[in-house]
């Protein structure tokens, strides 16, 4: 699947539109772009960036939470189990898109949202029009998202920011707004570094913390393809952390708001329009979840879903935003995760859709083999891959992790395991892997935003949920068990000779590919087009 179709990477920039849903510009994995970049200096001249004398007011988080249905609701659970706070996995699309659109309608004081990537497809538009609406309540929204990279979506989210009750940044901002490639040439430093973080809090008493942005290939309803993906409901002392983690962004140097971006100001005239837009195409649309009859159902499940959930000690590991403005290096969150995979006794179980181990950790996970630690990994394969440089990164790497005694797993694009939490509109669409997951001995795992890649490391912010749990390690263990079966996977191994080949099951019996399965020869060249390129520090 080429860059640009309805897969998108999550290595993409982001996009909240009330109009149709657009490829977005390089954002660090294709250099490739940047070439074309060269071609548009002769056209376009300098823009001014984001200005100065623009009011930027600090704020934080709501603190009477308690005091919210929200609060009221899981309270009572979290003062039955001092000290720690409520988790529950959401591996359904559909689930986890109508908790969202539950937290929206259930906030009474705050709403705080920050994405990676906002689609402007129908889901893209259905989740801001129940957040406006809760801003119709009098609820203050903060929305931070990385940079569109588009000038056409400032007016969009500048017409929203015209809410009285909403407030929208945007993360290390390109000063291009017309050409926002230039940026990649003369700035690359900065611009390369984005907000890869995904959150919502609702009342500063509910969170959903994971690896789904906003659009439709994140929940199930992409006609095309669809992700494999997790999220971690989270109540309790911890939702207080997580908005700590908030906060910590929304105040940070790095981010600017919209209002000083757009050339003149958006008032209630434009908000107007773009709602009347928005719904206009919500309604044209024919989104093939039933939502009120799903939210109807989630309200009357919602005391069976509090009882459901895993009360552990948790904490938020993110990155510091402060690090991009400052030039450094973010890498709050893979200095835990090496600190937590050096205490291992015996098992690691990790679901990356990109996964490209540098020399350092390949020496490691020799070492955990020589320890007697068993490592399965599952990612994407070539065939389910949606970028195309960081297969290509991967597969330099496959033989020597298989040689340490790593077992590898790659994702099958055609399995059914995944289907049933998708929309009867989707069943024909493909497969690929998009969870970002870890379990460490069965007793603690690590849900976030982090990729196992250069990239995820060093160069994009990151936040992720450590819990230390055995019973919610088994939960994820079990659910990670799906992606592994041979129905839905490519067992990787090497055979006699040394060679990589891919074991599966089809109809009932073992197949075995000498060459990477279910592509055609032109996406292998191209893969094997970008293996000779020196990129590894940029995947």
């Amino acid at each position: 699947m080429r860059r640009g179709t309805p897969i998108r990477a999550d290595t993409q920039g982001s996009s909240i539109s009330a109009g149709s849903a657009k490829p977005r510009a390089f954002a660090g994995r294709g250099l490739l772009h940047t070439v074309l970049i060269w071609l548009g200096l002769a056209l376009t001249g300098c823009a001014a960036g984001p200005r100065p004398d623009y009011p930027r007011t600090p704020s934080t988080a709501f603190e009477d939470y308690a005091s919210t249905k929200l609060g009221q609701f899981f309270g009572p659970a979290a003062e039955e189990h001092p000290g720690l706070s409520g988790f529950s996995l959401m591996s359904q699309g559909r689930e986890a898109f109508i908790t969202r659109l539950a937290l929206a309608d259930l906030a009474q004081q705050s709403l705080d949202m920050q994405y990676y990537i906002w689609d402007g497809d129908t889901t893209g538009r259905i989740i801001p029009d129940h957040v406006l609406k809760a801003a119709d309540r009098g609820v203050r929204v903060r929305l931070l998202i990385d940079d569109p990279y588009y000038k056409a979506n400032d007016p969009v989210i500048a017409a929203l920011d015209a809410h009285p009750h909403v407030e929208i940044r945007l993360f290390n901002s390109l000063t291009n707004r017309s050409w926002s490639a230039i940026n990649f040439v003369t700035d690359f430093g900065r611009v390369n570094r984005r907000m890869h973080n995904k959150l919502m809090v609702a009342d500063n008493a509910a969170a959903i913390v994971g690896g789904r942005n906003i659009g439709d290939i994140y929940y199930g309803v992409d006609t095309t393809a669809n992700y494999r993906d997790l999220d971690v409901l989270a109540v309790g002392p911890i939702v207080r952390d997580l908005s700590g983690v908030f906060d910590r962004y929304w105040n940070s140097a790095s981010t600017v708001p919209i209002g000083a971006i757009v050339d003149r100001a958006y008032g209630t005239a434009d908000l107007d329009a773009i709602q009347a837009r928005l719904h206009k195409e919500i309604a044209a649309a024919d989104y093939p979840y039933p939502i009120d009859q799903d939210l109807d159902e989630l309200a009357a499940r919602g005391a069976e879903l509090r009882d459901d959930l895993v009360w552990a000690r948790g904490r938020i590991i993110a990155d510091d935003p402060a690090s991009v403005a400052r030039g450094e290096d973010s890498d709050d969150v893979v200095e835990f995760i090496r600190w937590r995979v050096a205490h291992l006794d015996k098992e690691l179980l990790i679901e990356s859709p990109y996964f490209v181990l540098p020399a350092g950790a390949q020496a490691t996970a020799k070492d955990l083999h020589e320890r007697g630690v068993q490592v399965r990994v599952l990612t994407n394969s070539l065939a389910s891959n949606d970028v195309l440089p960081a297969q290509a990164g991967y597969a330099k790497t496959r033989k020597p992790l298989l040689e340490n005694g790593m077992e590898l797993y790659e994702l099958r694009p055609d399995t059914d395991a995944f289907r049933p939490g998708w929309s009867l509109l989707s069943k024909g669409s493909r497969a690929a892997l998009h969870t970002k997951a870890m379990v460490f001995d069965r007793e603690a795992v690590f849900i976030g935003s982090f990729n196992l890649d250069p990239r995820s490391a060093w160069i994009n912010t990151e936040a992720g949920l450590y819990i230390e749990s055995p019973e919610l390690a088994e939960r994820l263990a079990t659910y990670m068990a799906t992606g592994v079966v041979p129905a839905n996977s490519y067992h990787v191994l090497l055979d006699s000779n040394g060679k990589v080949v891919w074991e599966t099951v089809t109809d009932g019996r073992t197949v075995r590919y000498q060459d990477e399965p279910d592509t055609a020869f032109s996406r292998r060249f191209a893969a094997d087009l970008w293996k000779i390129l020196p990129i590894e520090s940029q995947l």
